[in-house]
């Protein structure tokens, strides 16, 4: 190997190391976000339960664990199709709950209960009685979206837009994903689980980015020492 061609193959080698020592590091930087976030979503987990009508309207209430207590308004109902539980394809509930002394409503996710198509259940079979229920704050992961022009009450995505206007009067800018028992069963629904908190694969990218950076060196001086 050529003098010129042996300093262009370390000149590659040394800046494909830092790239990928920067991308490392990245890597590592993703890691603290995660486990800040996660640290700040324990912390409103494990805060006690209050009502939902007292939390602000901002979003430092998301993941709060709240109590609802009002009358569920079946007749508005909508339907969240191709929902997953465990492989198997379903929908969720979203059922509003009118809170006694205002005019606003506040979403629910009631659960998830199998259907084979992923979009037509008998929805009054799966009524819940009781009008307190138990859950945790969430935001509406889209702005926009529609429901099916021939099932009005099917949404095909789940926002704050197609939310409120599908209802008849106003409705709270988060909604409230109960939970409780997730285990699929026949004659019941699949409630929701708290959000998992893991760190991700972002420690292991970080070792590979680090490792594909040691290798590219050595390689290099590999070569050096070959070319003597």
């Amino acid at each position: 190997m050529t003098r010129v061609r042996l300093a262009l193959f370390v000149t590659l080698a040394v800046v494909l190391a830092a790239i990928c020592v920067r991308l490392g590091f990245w890597q590592v930087s993703r890691l603290h976000q995660r486990q800040a976030r996660n640290a700040l979503v324990r912390s409103r987990l494990d805060s006690a339960e209050v009502d939902v009508a007292g939390l602000p309207s901002d979003s430092t209430a998301r993941f709060r664990r709240v109590r609802v207590t009002g009358t569920p308004d079946y007749e508005h109902q909508l339907i969240w199709p191709a929902r997953v539980h465990n492989g198997s394809p379903g929908v969720n509930f979203l059922t509003p709950y009118r809170i006694p002394g205002r005019d606003s409503a506040v979403l629910v996710d009631r659960g998830w209960i199998y259907a084979p198509d992923g979009a037509t259940v008998e929805a009054d079979r799966w009524r819940d009685t009781a009008t307190t229920l138990a859950g945790f704050v969430e935001l509406y992961p889209d702005q926009k979206g529609a429901t099916f022009s021939s099932r009005p009450q099917v949404i095909s995505r789940l926002s704050y837009d197609v939310v409120a206007k599908s209802l008849p009067y106003p409705i709270s800018h988060r909604y409230v994903a109960m939970i409780g028992d997730s285990v699929m069963a026949p004659d019941r629904i699949a409630r929701l689980t708290l959000p998992p908190l893991d760190e991700g694969p972002h420690f292991s990218y970080a070792i590979q980015w680090f490792s594909f950076a040691l290798v590219a060196l050595i390689g290099a001086g590999y070569v050096v020492s070959r070319s003597r």
